[in-house]
């Protein structure tokens, strides 16, 4: 088949095809999903078990160790790391690096399924095995909130409103919370008080883990209908579990959990976590980003809902950015695109010197052409612009042009020959098509072994050999196709050589 030739003569579907290059490039561009980095999948889990009062030995021959013993069971495994404690077990695992993202939700699945069965085998007072396996969420925007003089009950209050309205945001997966303290009631009891007035400790203890229980309190039918009995009595306030009635019934003398002991309501100390930001105690917001998603266009809509809500901020009370991911992105766009812009102006200088004016106008349309094809494919198959794949379409520029001048080439030499636009081109393209093919080829498998590696490497760089592969074959299509059309249009055939050669 005439490749050349069908391209020059049906010159309505050649502007077709650089159409729906141009437009279509442009449209699938917007449309790319823009992040930092390439997605990586953390292929580690932890299994957290507790076991009250239990010594460290306890904990590794009851706990640890079954548990261990029957995960290596998974074929999937590839590293084992355990820490034993009083009352804690911590079991790592490490998957290997040949399983991707997709195959690692099974693969948890029965890690769960493998621990879920051995809870009837553990001594009385071990915990349920927590399976922790979401170390993959990665906070595209930090936030600090903060405030001089308002209690933590408050900054939390105004988080939560926050994260409520932010996750509702188009594209936002999750919000998190860090650093939250956490309240509990502190009951400090006096032995002589309790001595005194014949309450003993087990008797309180008993009398406290019965109070606020919610429970079912059945229904009673009225007529056809039957209305729920709601008990009363749960404790709303720290005075009410004061006034706490702990004598023993048919005593004459009311005893109440204040004379006793002291009640208190407070966060846990020590804290768990402690965040101070520019000096001041501070709760930390972050935002996760969905799955292939603009992260630039996130981050704007975020910013415009911080903007919506900040008339609901309390005086007093500061939200200052930590880290913004989308303005690090929209940068490196920005920078690429700089680059881009660069390299094919860079190109087309380069061709105007030492091929002509119209040869290197006509291969710089072709390289852009080809890029914006790529963008087309890069969509087709959910490949994000990040760095790894920006980095592959800079890679690629230097490349992409040789197909389209060696087939510019060789037509402009067979018009120089006295060769007709038609002929030229046809024989050219026939001539050099596999070859350029073979190369093009040889370029690609050069970084074959990045993009096939079957670990956690080609996971995290495969972007790169993918975009070279589509941008490289790419031009080799537009060079035997597009190219001998844009040639006919830009090209005048030799008339004097024509008529020599004849």
């Amino acid at each position: 088949m005439n490749i050349a030739g069908y391209f020059i003569e049906r010159k309505v579907s050649s502007w077709l095809v650089t159409l729906i290059l141009l437009l279509g490039g442009a449209i699938a561009f917007t449309n790319l999903g823009q992040l930092e980095d390439p997605e990586f999948t953390i292929k580690e889990a932890l299994v957290i078990t507790y076991y009250p009062g239990a010594s460290p030995e306890q904990v590794e021959e009851e706990v640890t160790y079954p548990i261990e013993l029957e995960l290596q069971n998974l074929p999937y495994l590839d590293k084992v790391v355990s820490t034993s404690k009083a009352g804690y077990s911590k079991v790592q695992i490490t998957i290997k690096d040949t399983y991707r993202a997709e195959q690692l939700k099974q693969i948890w699945d029965e890690v769960r399924k493998k621990v879920n069965d051995m809870r009837g085998s553990f001594p009385t007072g071990v915990g349920t095995p927590i399976v922790v396996d979401d170390f993959g969420d990665v906070y595209g925007i930090m936030l600090a909130v903060h405030g001089e003089g308002y209690p933590y009950k408050d900054l939390e209050n105004y988080v939560d409103y926050v994260k409520r309205e932010l996750v509702l945001v188009d594209g936002v997966a999750k919000v998190a919370v860090a650093a939250e303290q956490s309240e509990q009631v502190t009951i400090e009891m006096s032995r002589s008080k309790l001595a005194n007035m014949g309450v003993s400790p087990s008797q309180l203890q008993t009398l406290l883990a019965n109070q606020n229980v919610v429970s079912d309190a059945g229904k009673v039918q009225v007529g056809s209908e039957y209305i729920r009995i709601s008990p009363t009595g749960e404790f709303q306030d720290i005075s009410e579990l004061e006034n706490l009635i702990v004598g023993s019934p048919g005593e004459d003398n009311l005893i109440r959990l204040k004379d006793v002991a002291t009640v208190k309501r407070e966060y846990q100390d020590p804290q768990d976590q402690l965040v101070n930001f520019n000096g001041a105690s501070s709760l930390l917001l972050g935002v996760s980003f969905s799955n292939n998603v603009n992260v630039v266009e996130v981050g704007k809509r975020i910013e415009a809902r911080l903007h919506e809500l900040e008339y609901q901020q309390p005086v007093g009370i500061s939200l200052d950015t930590v880290y913004f991911q989308s303005k690090e992105v929209e940068k490196s766009v920005s920078s690429f695109l700089a680059n881009l812009a660069a390299a094919v102006g860079i190109v087309i200088l380069v061709l105007l010197v030492f091929m002509g004016v119209r040869s290197g106008i006509l291969i710089g349309l072709i390289l852009l052409l080809t890029i914006l094809g790529t963008f087309i494919v890069m969509e087709y198959f959910n490949i994000n612009l990040q760095r790894i794949s920006l980095g592959g379409l800079i890679i690629a520029l230097g490349m992409l042009v040789d197909n389209a001048i060696v087939v510019t080439e060789g037509i402009l030499i067979g018009l120089h020959r006295g060769q007709t636009k038609f002929e030229a081109a046809s024989a050219v393209v026939k001539q050099t098509k596999w070859p350029l093919l073979g190369a093009t080829v040889i370029a690609v498998t050069a970084f074959a072994p990045i993009g096939l590696s079957p670990d956690s490497v080609g996971e995290f760089v495969g972007s790169l050999f993918y975009v070279l592969l589509i941008s490289l074959l790419l031009s080799w299509v537009t060079a035997i196709t597009l190219t001998p059309f844009f040639c006919d249009l830009f090209f005048k055939e030799n008339k004097e050589a024509m008529a020599s050669a004849s």
